[in-house]
């Protein structure tokens, strides 16, 4: 089943789409996405190859996340997110420290921001958070966006409590992806837990908080508040 899902997805290869993607996720020498491989497929229909090879095995679902194609890796996380979405907690569980363990091939932002909240997120919702601390502190960029994501699981059920915890761990992270996906969920805060939650957080960090962080925080509120803010920097 793995060959014919990956030649179901060459055979949808798009060049054009390709080049555009390889520069929109930064593949150059010394970017964040160095040396990863698009062929042009789109989210949705990577998204619906996969479904129908949804009862893969782990052992095939690695394989499929040690390929060099983005889109490659992007089925396979759909796919464990379709698993772990039917499974028992036991499976869940297996699902979840398979996930862990592959973080090393989970290397861009769409791959992070598609899978971290349905599978980290979603698993560890009314267990300890302990390890959504390690991850938000790791050297890997890619660990420390799951820590961040992974909250988002929470947000949606209105809970922001462990998300203002991460976001203080990442205060000072200099990579521009970690500050605008902790704004982003300091938005998503306000948004689904009431805007006072965001602003508590606003009032007492803004002037350590990097501008880009500060910006996409701030992106649903009015403009005079807005510049309040930024002019407290």
């Amino acid at each position: 089943m793995l060959r014919e899902l990956e030649k179901e997805l060459r055979a949808k290869a798009n060049p054009k789409k390709a080049k555009i993607l390889q520069g929109f996720f930064k593949t150059g020498k010394g970017e964040y996405g160095e040396g990863d491989i698009f062929i042009g497929l789109v989210v949705p229909e990577t998204r619906k190859i996969a479904k129908k090879y949804s009862t893969l095995s782990l052992v095939e679902v690695k394989k499929l996340l040690n390929s060099e194609i983005h889109e490659e890796r992007l089925a396979a996380l759909f796919i464990l997110i379709e698993q772990f979405g039917k499974a028992e907690e036991k499976e869940r569980q297996k699902i979840f420290k398979f996930y862990l363990g592959q973080t090393k091939n989970i290397n861009n932002w769409d791959l992070v921001d598609l899978s971290a909240d349905k599978i980290v997120g979603s698993h560890l919702y009314k267990k300890s958070k302990k390890v959504l601390h390690q991850l938000a502190r790791s050297k890997n960029l890619w660990e420390r966006r799951i820590a961040v994501l992974a909250t988002f699981h929470f947000i949606k059920q209105g809970q922001a409590a462990e998300n203002l915890k991460i976001a203080e761990i990442l205060l000072n992270d200099k990579h521009d992806l970690i500050q605008k996906a902790v704004g982003w969920m300091l938005r998503e805060v306000g948004k689904r837990c009431g805007e006072k939650t965001e602003e508590d957080f606003l009032k007492k960090h803004c002037r350590q908080m990097p501008r880009t962080m500060l910006r996409y925080a701030l992106e649903r509120f009015p403009e005079n508040k807005r510049k309040k803010y930024l002019q407290a920097k």
